[in-house]
């Protein structure tokens, strides 16, 4: 008989609506032979804040799991032994938190602490640089990540407690280089914090850096994504040797989990996605050298909105028919040998040294991310990514080339794309209110002090955070709690305020841009605004970014802001134009707000758009509310939504006259 490699953990992202709604797809999907679980967080959650926080409003169960407590920790894993389980949280700002409620729910279980597998994101810089769900500055939350790495390394031997995470730095328009010298400088400035602190000495240091993990992304370009992952076993084993002088095969060994691209999936001809994600999976398990250990894959209409429970088991059987059908995991490096091979990795390494250097002379990558450097790199990368696409020099089938299509019965009917109910977040509420009030105050109380006085001392919080998980302590408290100690934090946006004279294609835009600032005797000013916990920057920072190209005055201030403070940036600063950039599915509710308190402050004659993840049926209610244009992924042309933006400012601008 021949013999098989042992297949990749398989696993899907999941996570929405409630805990208990959320613990049935697990065990459905557990039960259709995935073999781990990946715990997507609602976006309070992320952030440490409870489900009725004012900034929670319309994000609670939307992006994931809402998660204020151990009891909702307990629901989402009830009849799922933990201690058989290998379970990934994606969780970062919070990450010792939720690690802590999941370690209180074990030990409920009766679980053994040891036999815990699995893995804490817990991969702070990338958030300042992509996903937005930092909550501290970085020397705090470098601090915390640290706590959690010194904790399981001494009590949880079988967790990773970093997933060193550069799936979102590609999300945010990374080259390959960037996401290989990105990546690796962050795990450098997570190893050398340890290092530093003097609390992992020796053959602890060498169980510290063997703990670390990554998790990665793979886009179209396959081949080059698979130098890609052979380029970070290599750069890995150089670090490991010459920084950390780590010479066991074991601990300096490249582990890592991957999502393929969802960046690339497109809301024109979607059922094109499911061939993009094959594709990309193999990119990241046809190199035995460089094989993920774990592979989560997003559904093919994941740009339409939420995936139903069949979406994610289309991609889950896709895993399995490659892992189980085909004779791959029969051989040895299909590539070892190959010139060309050979030559794109080289290629790679020594690029991603180059930057690496570099970032290293700035004095490290938390100096890169508070100088705004690697922030600008992104935004720029990304900004040539979708220049190429709407010049049609990089193809996208369906989008710039061989548009005509047969309408999809895959995207009609009733229940096509999965939606939150609207009572959720009440319900949400109701139980958090309710578990407050039943709850022991004054141990509490005791647990809150407790936590404080470690964070204050210096002392690691994860056990204090263990016993507040216990008490009954909210997600918001123990977040409260930490920003007292603590603050917090607005990331540089990267968004440079120098035009570019170099852009295509946008000569006509910029002589209406002069025009209508001529009628309106002053430059055209554009507000574009995230309102709620969405830290998915990407859009906004391109239509800013080309925005300002076009010649107009740019008004941006990142992410994370209340309706309330958007509406007032547009009072003060007098602007002509609002932008809403939503992706989390909480547009309704949140523009909603915005145009309400719009109103109520006399600006209806400034008109709003609108651009996400926008269902036809939402679009045609944003615009009841009277937004003037909404726009999807499927909107990819910048230069026409600029063109769009002039016309409505020039037309609400002639009504008011």
């Amino acid at each position: 008989m021949v013999l098989r490699d042992k297949p990749w953990l398989f696993r899907t992202y999941a996570g929405h609506s409630t805990a208990a709604e959320s613990n049935k797809l697990y065990r459905s999907n557990l039960a259709k032979g995935q073999t781990g679980l990946s715990v997507a967080f609602d976006l309070p959650t992320q952030t440490g804040y409870d489900s009725d926080h004012a900034l929670a409003r319309g994000e609670v169960g939307k992006v994931g799991v809402p998660i204020s407590h151990l009891g909702d920790m307990r629901t989402l894993f009830q009849g799922i032994p933990l201690a058989e389980m290998n379970t990934s949280m994606t969780i970062n700002a919070c990450a010792a938190w939720l690690l802590s409620l999941y370690i209180a729910t074990a030990d409920e279980q009766g679980a053994d602490r040891a036999k815990l597998q699995g893995t804490t994101q817990n991969d702070i810089i990338k958030e300042y640089l992509s996903r937005g769900t930092y909550v501290f500055p970085p020397a705090p939350s470098m601090r915390l990540t640290k706590d959690t790495i010194i904790f399981t390394t001494e009590h949880l031997p079988r967790w990773n407690p970093m997933n060193v995470c550069s799936y979102h730095l590609q999300e945010a328009g990374a080259t390959p280089v960037q996401e290989l010298a990105f990546a690796l400088a962050n795990a450098i400035a997570i190893l050398d914090t340890v290092k530093k602190s003097g609390e992992a000495e020796g053959a602890v240091f060498g169980e510290v850096v063997g703990r670390i993990s990554f998790f990665v992304n793979a886009g179209m370009r396959f081949i080059t994504e698979m130098c890609k992952m052979r380029a970070f076993v290599d750069l890995w084993d150089e670090i490991c040797v010459n920084r950390y002088g780590i010479t066991d095969a074991k601990q300096k060994l490249f582990r890592y989990g991957v999502q393929v691209n969802s960046l690339g999936l497109t809301e024109q001809q979607p059922e094109n996605n499911v061939y993009r994600i094959l594709l990309e999976m193999l990119a990241v398990t046809l190199s035995k050298k460089a094989r993920a250990r774990a592979v989560q894959l997003p559904a093919w209409n994941e740009a339409l909105g939420l995936p139903r429970s069949f979406d994610q088991q289309w991609s889950l059987r896709m895993q399995q028919v490659v892992a189980y059908e085909t004779d791959l995991l029969e051989y040895g490096d299909i590539f070892d040998g190959s010139t060309e091979i050979a030559k794109k990795v080289e290629e790679l390494k020594a690029e991603a040294r180059a930057e690496l250097a570099q970032i290293e002379a700035m004095g490290g990558a938390v100096a890169a991310i508070e100088n705004s450097y690697m922030k600008q790199q992104l935004v720029e990368s990304n900004t040539r990514r979708l220049e190429a696409i709407e010049r049609g020099d990089q193809v996208v089938v369906g989008v710039n080339r061989w548009t005509e299509s047969e309408p999809s019965p895959l995207t009609t009917g009733e229940g096509a794309i999965l939606t939150v109910p609207e009572g959720v977040e009440a319900e949400q509420i109701a139980r958090l209110q309710a578990w407050r009030e039943a709850r022991d105050a004054k141990a509490v109380d005791a647990a809150l002090a407790a936590l404080k006085s470690a964070a204050q001392e210096g002392r690691n919080i994860m056990e204090p955070s263990i016993v507040c998980a216990k008490a009954g302590v909210t997600t918001g408290e123990w977040g409260t709690c930490l920003r007292e100690v603590f603050g917090e934090y607005r990331a540089p946006t990267g968004v440079g305020r120098a035009a570019r004279v170099d852009t295509q294609g946008l000569e006509e835009v910029r002589k209406n841009v002069d025009a209508v600032s001529e009628k309106l005797g002053r430059r055209i000013k554009f507000l574009v605004g995230k309102p709620g916990l969405d830290g998915h920057s990407n859009g906004a920072e391109q239509i800013a970014v080309r925005a300002r190209d076009c010649g107009m005055e740019v008004v941006y201030e990142g992410i994370r802001l209340t309706p309330a403070e958007i509406v007032n940036a547009a009072l003060e600063e007098s602007v002509h134009v609002v932008g809403l950039s939503i992706l989390s599915g909480s547009h309704v509710p949140l523009v909603r707000d915005v145009m309400e308190r719009m109103r109520a402050e006399g600006l209806s004659d400034v008109p709003v758009v609108v651009g996400g993840i926008i269902p036809p049926e939402d679009e045609a209610q944003l615009k009841g509310f009277g937004v003037a244009a909404v726009y999807t992924p499927k909107n990819f042309e910048l230069n026409r939504i600029m063109a769009d933006i002039v016309t409505i400012v020039d037309r609400e601008a002639q009504k008011a006259a």
